[in-house]
């Protein structure tokens, strides 16, 4: 792929909200016929999965089965501004 070309995103991806808290399921090809899976979180952090999937949909229901197996936490990060300040 090409700086010029844009990857094909899928029409599942979504945001998904849990326990008052958000990710945006970002499914798009990976150039050679297979879909990667991202989360995204309210701060700007991305989750992305290993191994690319057969389909969109395969990808999907892997996103909501971490989600409903592991919590929406377990695809959140940590704020990139926060200050950590040693006394």
């Amino acid at each position: 792929m090409t700086d010029d070309e844009v990857p094909k995103m899928s029409p599942l991806c979504q945001a998904v909200t849990r326990e008052g808290k958000t990710v945006q399921i970002e499914i798009y090809e990976d150039g050679n016929g297979k879909w990667i899976l991202e989360a995204v979180d309210e701060y700007n952090n991305s989750t992305v999965w290993d191994d690319p999937f057969e389909t969109d949909q395969a990808a999907l229901s892997e996103a909501l089965k971490t989600i409903k197996e592991e919590g929406i936490e377990s695809l959140i990060g940590k704020p990139c501004n926060v200050v950590h300040l040693h006394h």
